[in-house]
């Protein structure tokens, strides 16, 4: 029952999660807060981190028990998959996206200027994003899965995983919107989840 519990607690994280950044929302909370909803963002963001930060906690508390033990070679494999998820999650976040704009940093940076309209179709291609189109979502599916150890581990990490997947194609269809055919030739020419299983894209 306690694991059943949980598992609602995780997809209820989830729901909200996504709820908060959807664009049907966001664009009542845009036509509410007018120019203030440039304070939104880091409002998402530390509401979603307290709350996380919270449900670990909580379910930290629950007599778990393991039952994967990863042995040599396996551990070796396990802490390398670990590892690596890390670097890759940390280099695009610092190195391929907006980190400032991620947290919101940037938003309330620019809070009062005229807004500068970006061109349709400037896609940032190099780097990670040249191999993959959510490096980051990938890290996290990887790093999920090689932490697991426990029943607990098993259900959580599913639920988040599913939670990613469907979010990182929420987002797609966000990106198309935004980008228009740009986005759709980017589509075409790198994979969204799994490396290399497109072509590479033209160097600019």
């Amino acid at each position: 029952m306690e694991y059943l519990f949980i598992c609602v607690l995780w997809a209820a994280y989830c729901i909200l999660h996504s709820f908060l950044i959807s664009t049907w929302f966001t664009n009542i909370i845009s036509r509410s807060l007018k120019k203030y909803f440039a304070f939104y963002r880091l409002f998402y963001v530390l509401i979603s981190l307290v709350l996380l930060i919270w449900l670990i906690r909580y379910s930290s508390h629950i007599d778990r028990g393991t039952i994967i033990t990863y042995s040599s070679p396996w551990s070796i494999i396990q802490q390398v998959l670990m590892y690596g998820s890390l670097i890759m999650f940390f280099w695009a976040f610092f190195f391929d996206y907006d980190s400032m704009s991620f947290f919101g940093i940037r938003q309330i940076i620019n809070f009062g200027k005229v807004n500068e309209i970006n061109a349709q179709g400037t896609i940032k291609k190099k780097g990670l994003l040249g191999v993959i189109r959510h490096p980051m979502y990938l890290a996290l599916i990887i790093f999920l899965w090689t932490n697991t150890f426990n029943t607990l581990d098993i259900l959580v990490n599913t639920i988040l995983t599913i939670y990613v997947i469907i979010g990182t194609l929420l987002e797609e269809k966000k990106l198309v919107l935004e980008f228009g055919n740009a986005y759709k030739k980017y589509q075409d020419e790198v994979p969204m989840l799994i490396p290399f299983t497109k072509r590479t894209i033209s160097r600019d």
